[in-house]
């Protein structure tokens, strides 16, 4: 009999084409007075959008996210939220606004309204990162938690082809490590698998043709279901390797992810087998890790490290801070195994992934 504990962190969703609009709705449910905007450049006319809904509540809008969370920004946000008084955080886009808003809310306790644009999930989580001197810094606070998701399928829709395929697997990712994580339960594996069998199939349909609002609807679905495994979960050797490369030489996150997912997979294959064969089942295939190798080669996913930038000096010592610290995983860390599989992502080498 498995031992488990379970801590939920309640986030109130609201999903449905066009629930954009309910912004307004949703941000007075919450007692608001005073809202900060956070997003990237790229989403200024969502960002636009917002201050249209929400002529009478903005103070700030904060449009300098970047991906990983570099320190600096974080501190700028900061500032800026404290000098406006700011009373509510409404994040616009992907991880990196997301990001931003939680490093915020973790120093000032100034609550999240997250409205997702890509599939990463992290609007499900009380997982905040930062990344400061080459490192980036993990962890979970329940101030991170966004209290409310909007889930708007329509606004994914001008996600380009790479950034879809790529945030989607990442999504898978979490949905990967919730199956195999210690403190997994019936909840959580329920969750990951119904999201790994949504995303699995709706990705390569968006492939095919980018505007399938059904697709973009079950995809986010998939996402939030991602996100809610994850993020109720402890992360393994995957989410640490990602965040590794990420912090430290600078490569983009979603891309890490669809590149790392086989191999990661592949690395824990028979110390999580029963979890493997359920992710199996989930996808309708006799082995996990080929089907997630063949998946990110039919979508147009990036296929080697190397590609990303990574340069192969920098190998070793990405082995090297991957295993500075300890953390949970099936299989047993090693600085020798972990060496091997980075050489194997770094050149695409699938024999690695079908090596069985």
């Amino acid at each position: 009999m498995k031992s488990f504990a379970f801590e939920s962190q309640p986030s109130r969703v609201v999903f449905g084409e066009g629930s954009f609009a309910q912004l307004p709705l949703e941000v007075e449910r919450l007692g608001a007075k005073r809202v900060m905007l956070v997003s990237t450049p790229g989403r200024s006319s969502l960002a636009t959008r917002a201050r249209e809904l929400l002529p009478k509540f903005i103070v700030e809008s904060f449009e300098r996210a970047i991906v990983h969370v570099p320190q600096d920004v974080a501190l700028t946000a900061r500032e800026a939220a404290s000098r406006s008084n700011a009373d509510l955080l409404v994040a616009l886009g992907g991880g990196s606004a997301i990001g931003v808003a939680k490093s915020v809310a973790i120093k000032s306790g100034i609550p999240i309204l997250a409205v997702p644009t890509t599939y990463g999930g992290s609007e499900m989580t009380p997982i905040w990162g930062m990344t400061e001197e080459g490192k980036k810094e993990t962890g979970r606070n329940p101030r991170a938690q966004p209290r409310v998701v909007i889930y708007d399928p329509s606004l994914t829709l001008s996600l380009p082809a790479r950034t879809t395929s790529c945030s989607g697997l990442n999504a898978i990712a979490h949905c990967v490590e919730a199956l195999y994580a210690p403190d997994s339960n019936s909840l959580t594996t329920s969750a990951a698998l119904e999201g790994l069998r949504l995303l699995a199939t709706a990705l390569p349909l968006l492939h095919a043709t980018l505007d399938d609002r059904e697709q973009r609807g079950d995809a986010l679905r998939g996402a939030w279901l991602a996100g809610f495994a994850l993020g109720t979960v402890q992360m393994g050797l995957h989410h640490k390797l990602c965040h590794t490369l990420g912090g430290a030489f600078s490569l983009p996150h979603a891309e890490t992810h669809a590149v790392l997912l086989p191999y990661t997979a592949a690395f824990n294959r028979d110390a999580a087998a029963a979890e493997m064969r359920m992710a199996a089942r989930a996808l309708d295939v006799e082995d996990a890790p080929i089907e997630l190798f063949s998946l990110a080669r039919n979508i147009d996913a990036p296929r080697t490290l190397k590609e990303l930038g990574m340069q192969e000096s920098d190998l070793d010592r990405a082995a090297d801070l991957a295993v500075e610290r300890q953390y949970p995983n099936p299989a047993p860390i090693t600085r020798d195994g972990i060496r091997v599989l980075l050489d194997a992502a770094f050149r695409g080498d699938g024999e690695y992934v079908t090596a069985i």
